[in-house]
């Protein structure tokens, strides 16, 4: 065993311990596949839709080692004003009060009980318990929304970046994101994106039909980790990490 793999052996042991130690220990697959992808490719953008209060940017930071630039998008007015607190103090981290769609202008967005559940979806129905009461629309308000095609041309911080990571996690609404970012899918390194085993909204995307429109966008598997805590025995959703197909067919060749 080389040097290098032995520290990474080492690294992501110590992660294993620290993550079971602090209760996250379903977050350890998504860590590590994340370390290895932007490592590889040479992210140096990750475009954070849905980031509620900041969790998946302040993972980057503090497990993933991420050093980049970080655009993270959240419409919530009530949750964003967590997020903007949150990044304040670290510059290559910008917060944008806005919702990533397939259309320019405005959108009627559902604050849930729970409001990691909020969505432009609507909840679906016959939901078990524990999604019934938390996936529960206590308020709706109109909220600015964008296509990330309109945006992205403008946007600081991405223009000169050299390889972006698109994360979506938007509540039954990433196959909209990627409709509204039409022709800078070709731009993205990888996507990742939230996989609905059991769909918790109206008219969402479950997970063989994201695979699929990811693949017609281009894009293929990476690595699949399970979303699961606190709802066993089901598997309720899956994230997704997938690479552009060209890169994928050269192989070990990272982005230059």
């Amino acid at each position: 065993m080389s040097i290098g793999r032995y520290r990474r052996e080492l690294r992501d042991r110590w992660l294993a311990i620290r993550l079971g130690f602090g209760g996250r220990q379903h977050q350890y697959g998504e860590i590590v596949a994340l370390r290895r992808f932007i490592s590889h490719f040479g992210i140096d953008c990750v475009i954070d839709v849905g980031a509620n209060a900041g969790q998946y940017a302040r993972q980057l930071r503090k497990d993933v080692g991420f050093r980049g630039t970080i655009l993270s998008f959240e419409p919530n007015p009530d949750v964003f004003a967590k997020l903007e607190r949150t990044a304040r103090g670290d510059s290559r981290w910008h917060v944008h009060n806005l919702a990533l769609s397939d259309v320019d202008g405005q959108v009627e967005f559902n604050i849930m009980a729970a409001d990691q559940f909020s969505s432009i979806q609507k909840p679906g129905t016959n939901l078990e318990p524990i999604f019934a009461s938390r996936n529960k629309v206590m308020q709706t308000v109109h909220v600015p929304c964008a296509r990330l095609e309109t945006l992205l041309p403008e946007l600081a911080g991405a223009r000169d970046a050299r390889a972006i990571l698109l994360k979506m996690d938007t509540q039954g609404h990433d196959a909209a994101v990627i409709a509204g970012a039409g022709g800078t899918l070709k731009q993205m390194v990888g996507i990742q994106s939230e996989l609905a085993v059991r769909p918790l909204y109206e008219g969402a995307t479950d997970w063989r039909m994201m695979i699929a429109t990811l693949e017609a966008a281009g894009y293929v598997p990476n690595a699949l980790f399970a979303n699961n805590k606190g709802h066993f025995p089901l598997l309720v959703e899956m994230d997704g990490l997938f690479v552009r197909g060209d890169l994928a067919a050269n192989g070990n060749v990272p982005i230059t």
